[in-house]
């Protein structure tokens, strides 16, 4: 049957007509709906904005649209009309200001049930779709989303048809009985570039991108820095996508054959989508492609589908945060700006998912140079993701984990990865609010040195050498109290039961470089056990480290404390220190034997109290001497519980 005999298209033809002829039935006060994202029907939106004459009171009811096409609301029409979002985007944001927006915070997976229940009625629904096929089946392309609820309940929908727009898989396709007009559009679909990423927002994405396994089920989101992190990730296997949202990066990894969705719990060997925003190269990936499932935004964001998915990774741009673990995503300086979302659905779905990771992430600053990470979220700063939901935290300082812990080691944890800058005024706030203790300080002002960790094997197994940081203080304190008296008094010189918070704080709170400190450490980021720690402190006059380390009995004798010590070595080498001094008292043979196999020329000498083994790296004087950032009172006071309580002067480990 030939296309002009075939009824479906004599059917289409029928309900084909202009612009002003499908709009003329839209009566004053109607509540129209608007398609999502890229497939917004512009043209549709631009006569109904510039209609000479046209209907009155009208309310447009959107997700995410790009509104902006041609028409001007405040010039077109002013007073005629208002919009209702449920995300604020860039395109649309100058129309609270002007009081033609309302802004709706509510979770995207929510409003389906909200339509359905008749609470938010819809009168005529606008979208834009592809031409039907032989069996009057239209798609509806990039943007499912809402769109299913919507057509369940609206009492008129128009569509432009658009041969640009792509045909996809999944709950994509509707009949053209179900629409009264079709007004047909020759032109490219909107396409969407992110802006270029800084270099702030490259460096949380190569945080975010370090614990992300293979294996992993990605939901990525709009903000630009979870988009970034996809450049990151071309060393993994076998990922998996399950998201609301899609973008050209997706296609970069299918292409060099990162994305796989061969370990999928659900759904595997497929992308499954609710909507995408890209460029035409993702539209055409998309197009008639079996690969990708495009579902409806509910059923794409239930916490319980999302949950099932093993090592479901959700990353969550925002705005702001409290040391708590507070988290703003709708508002930016006081100004409501991108919106609730499908975040929460995500991080709570990724929470529950084994071996899942839910990833909030933000610029440790504003532009101005304000903090984003503040002690209390100010009045400008609504709360979108509760404390108890939050679990990493990234920015270009760092990772923080919060779930579970307390609020003393929550904001150490979050002022650990906000700008130096703010750190002093941060901890000076967290003792008057009571967060952390009065003695509570914190020794770096850098980055945390994500690129000095390595994954080490030792006799029966393998663990992480990590650096310490401030947050490390309960961990090495459930360590110590792991030692037995005998270890105790070979590492501390003295029978100590108990190690004051100001004493633990030496051990881990350290600035990297005359004061550097590495931690043993097995189990996943989340739940780490810290099972040995190593040590050192510059001495600046001689440019020679004084060195120590514990290690919990269990791991006694299976090469813990040699990769503690080749590691402090490689780093201390790297900064030009001359070599390692160990005290060690007489008798603890294994201790002798540790710091005597550090590479370079080792001399032993005795004196009443204990042995002093002297390791130079190499010639002498060869190594430059550092300028130390710690004053002479600081490192009196780095030694001081050693006299006090540890006798740290006297370093030796078991």
């Amino acid at each position: 049957m030939s296309g002009s005999d075939n009824p479906i298209f004599a059917g289409l033809a029928a309900k084909l007509v202009d612009a002003r002829q499908a709009l003329a039935g839209i009566k004053p006060g109607s509540r129209i709906y608007l398609g999502t994202g890229c497939a917004a029907p512009r043209s549709l939106i631009t006569a109904l904005e510039t209609m000479e004459g046209g209907p009155a009171d009208l309310e447009f009811v959107s997700f995410l649209t790009t509104l902006r096409s041609g028409g001007n609301v405040e010039a077109s029409a002013p007073g005629r009309y208002r919009h209702r979002s449920f995300f604020v985007g860039s395109d649309i944001r100058d129309l609270m200001a002007s009081g033609h927006l309302d802004y709706v915070p509510i979770a995207i997976d929510e409003v389906p049930a909200l339509l359905a229940n008749g609470r938010l009625p819809i009168d005529v629904a606008i979208l834009q779709v592809s031409p039907p096929d032989e069996r009057g089946f239209v798609s509806l392309g990039i943007s499912v989303d809402l769109a299913p609820a919507v057509l369940a309940v609206a009492r008129h929908v128009i569509a432009e048809v658009n041969p640009a727009m792509p045909r996809t898989h999944g709950a994509s396709f509707v009949h053209i009985d179900r629409f009264a007009a079709f007004v047909g559009v020759d032109g490219p679909v909107t396409e969407y570039r992110h802006p270029p990423a800084g270099e702030t927002a490259d460096r949380v994405a190569r945080y975010i991108a370090a614990i992300i396994e293979d294996g992993s089920t990605l939901q990525i989101g709009l903000g630009r820095v979870p988009n970034e992190a996809l450049r990151y990730i071309k060393d993994r296997r076998d990922l998996g996508i399950h998201s609301d949202v899609i973008t050209d990066g997706v296609v970069d990894l299918v292409e060099a054959g990162v994305v796989t969705g061969r370990r999928k719990t659900l759904d595997p060997d497929r992308i499954v989508t609710s909507y995408c925003l890209g460029t035409r190269r993702l539209y055409d990936f998309v197009d008639n492609n079996p690969l990708v499932s495009f579902q409806p935004i509910e059923e794409v964001c239930d916490p319980r589908t999302v949950a099932a998915h093993h090592r479901m990774v959700s990353i969550t741009q925002a705005f702001a945060m409290d040391l708590t673990g507070q988290v703003c995503v709708d508002q930016f300086e006081g100004q409501f700006y991108g919106g609730l979302s499908t975040q929460a659905a995500f991080i709570r779905g990724a929470a529950r998912s084994p071996g899942g990771k839910p990833i909030v992430c933000l610029a440790s600053t504003t532009e101005s140079g304000a903090s984003r990470i503040k002690p209390l979220l100010g009045a400008g700063d609504g709360v979108g993701i509760a404390r108890s939901d939050v679990h990493y935290v990234v920015t270009e300082y760092g990772i923080a984990y919060l779930f579970g812990k307390s609020i003393r080691e929550r904001a150490l944890a979050m002022i650990e990865v906000a700008h130096p800058d703010h750190r002093e005024a941060l901890v000076e706030a967290a003792r008057q609010l009571g967060y952390v203790p009065r003695e509570q300080y914190l020794a770096s002002r850098e980055a945390y040195p994500v690129q000095e960790e390595r994954r080490v094997a030792i006799a029966g197994g393998e663990v992480l050498i990590r650096p310490a940081h401030a947050a490390d203080v309960d961990a090495l304190r459930a360590l110590f109290h792991d030692l037995s008296p005998d270890d105790v008094y070979t590492r501390f010189f003295r029978r100590v039961r108990t190690l004051p918070y100001q004493d633990l704080q030496t051990l881990c709170n350290v600035n990297h470089e005359s004061q550097v400190a590495f931690l043993a450490v097995t189990g996943p980021r989340e739940n780490e056990a810290v099972i040995g720690s190593g040590c050192y402190f510059l001495n600046p006059a001689t440019n020679l480290a004084e060195v120590a380390f514990m290690v919990a009995p269990e791991w006694q004798g299976k090469g813990v404390g040699t990769a503690l010590q080749v590691r402090l070595q490689e780093y201390a080498a790297a900064r030009g220190v001359r070599g390692f001094i160990a005290e060690i008292l007489p008798g603890n043979e294994r201790m002798v034997r540790l710091a005597a196999s550090a590479t370079g020329e080792a001399t032993t000498t005795r004196d009443e109290d204990s042995l002093q083994v002297t390791v130079l790296f190499g010639e002498p004087g060869a190594a430059k001497v550092q300028e130390s950032e710690a004053t002479p009172t600081k490192a009196a006071a780095a030694k001081k519980p050693a006299k006090a309580a540890a006798r740290k002067g006297k370093r030796s480990s078991k």
